[in-house]
């Protein structure tokens, strides 16, 4: 059986914590600040886990999520 190969694209936007769980970016904090609240940016400048419907597609993009960190 052949290795399964990483989306690297997955893997450079996603992260794996050491319980297994995988974290992400908020969205809209790339630009456009000037006019978004102090609180707002706040709490978008951290990172959330990825949702649980979620998981399963993401988990198919890092196979090996396992090992990671």
């Amino acid at each position: 059986m052949p290795k399964l190969k990483t989306h690297r694209a997955a893997a450079k936007r996603y992260k794996v914590t050491g319980t297994g769980k995988i974290t992400r970016r908020h969205a809209g904090i790339g630009h456009l600040l000037q006019h978004k609240s102090e609180g707002r940016k706040r709490k978008i400048f951290g990172d959330i886990a990825v949702s649980e419907t979620h998981v399963d597609l993401v988990s198919k993009e890092l196979p090996y999520k396992k090992y990671a960190r």
